[in-house]
């Protein structure tokens, strides 16, 4: 056994398959690297349950990613993936010092963390991230982790899994931003509305376009900005068509993650008009970025300075039609949370 170093595992469903995939769990991307930064004695080792698609260990900056390729399957499939993933966190047990299990939402990755963990005395956490403390998420109830086993992405994820899992996470970490991904803010802001992210229902792009439309009545000159792809692209097209938004509404498709924030920064309003979000990662980004934020869902209890919570698509039509005829004379980055402090806080749990 390796006895000079210490092995932290982080247990995820996907992993971006080489050092360019940007858009693949930026959030996630951004606390491994610093992970890897402020605790370079420890090795760190990455177990990839569902993608890539393909079973081939490989280097992400220098930290090993272990992929097993399940493709989401299930029934049989499950179980052979379930048992590989315990053959490899065996091995590794034999190998070397493990100090931590840490895993990406409360599910599959949880499920095999925890038992693993509690099995050999090694400490395991479950990241709610989001859509895992929804009902419909069964895993909770099949699992009935601890609530000090469990840390919340925010206050809203605290309330939302105690109210549908009847356990309260004891253990909050925010996301951070990494401002380093950041270029100096532009001379000026030529983008009036921007919106990012997957393009489907839950994202609720409709309403988007609508309130688009309804401002545009008031500001006919107003210049926004969709970027994402997924499902609802054709639809959406077709809503900017009929809505005579062509002149008004640009449809992107995916962009790298420097891009986006690139974006972002020349942006004066970002919109999320997301039904349900755990965080929404993209709302702090767009702060930094000196943009002001209006969405549905709010994350924390306390007031976070240039985001504004609507709640219906009226009032989200009327703030932010206030914020583009408010004269603005310099545009402020705001930075409610880092990602250093996000990294920080989580390995304190492992050491306390």
């Amino acid at each position: 056994m390796n006895n000079e170093r210490k092995t932290f595992i982080i247990l995820t469903p996907g992993f971006p398959e080489n050092e360019a995939d940007s858009t693949c769990l930026p959030l996630q991307q951004s606390f491994i690297r610093l992970l890897k930064e402020l605790y370079h004695q420890l090795e760190i080792v990455v177990l990839s349950f569902q993608h890539p698609y393909h079973k081939i260990k490989y280097k992400w900056f220098d930290i090993e990613v272990i992929p097993f390729s399940g493709r989401n399957k299930g029934g049989l499939n499950r179980l052979v993936l379930r048992s590989k993933i315990n053959a490899t966190l065996t091995e590794l047990h034999k190998t070397k010092i493990i100090i931590g299990l840490l895993s990406f939402w409360c599910n599959e990755c949880a499920w095999i963390g925890k038992h693993f963990g509690d099995k050999h005395g090694i400490k395991h956490y479950c990241w709610v991230l989001g859509q895992d403390a929804k009902k419909e998420n069964k895993y909770p109830q099949r699992l009935k982790p601890g609530p000090k086993e469990l840390v919340a992405l925010s206050d809203f994820l605290q309330d939302e899994f105690e109210n549908n899992h009847g356990i309260r996470p004891f253990n909050l970490v925010p996301p951070g931003i990494d401002a380093k991904q950041f270029r100096p803010l532009p001379a000026e802001k030529d983008i009036d509305i921007l919106a990012a992210g997957s393009l489907i229902p839950l994202k609720q792009y409709d309403i988007f376009l609508q309130v688009i439309a309804e401002i545009k009545k008031q500001i006919p000159w107003v210049k926004a900005l969709l970027i994402g792809e997924g499902p609802e692209r054709v639809r959406l097209q077709g809503l900017i068509t009929n809505r005579g938004l062509q002149s008004t509404v640009s449809l992107t498709g995916e962009l790298p993650y420097a891009e986006v924030l690139h974006w972002m920064q020349r942006s004066k309003i970002f919109l999320h008009t997301s039904s349900y979000e755990g965080f929404g990662v993209v709302c702090i980004e767009a702060l930094h970025a000196a943009a002001q934020v209006v969405s549905f869902v709010n994350p924390m209890y306390s007031i976070i300075q240039n985001w504004h919570i609507a709640r219906s698509k009226e009032e989200m039509i009327q703030k932010t039609l206030k914020l583009l005829k408010t004269p603005v004379t310099e545009f402020a980055r705001v930075t409610p949370y880092e990602i250093e402090a996000s990294v920080k806080k989580m390995m304190q749990l492992f050491a306390s």
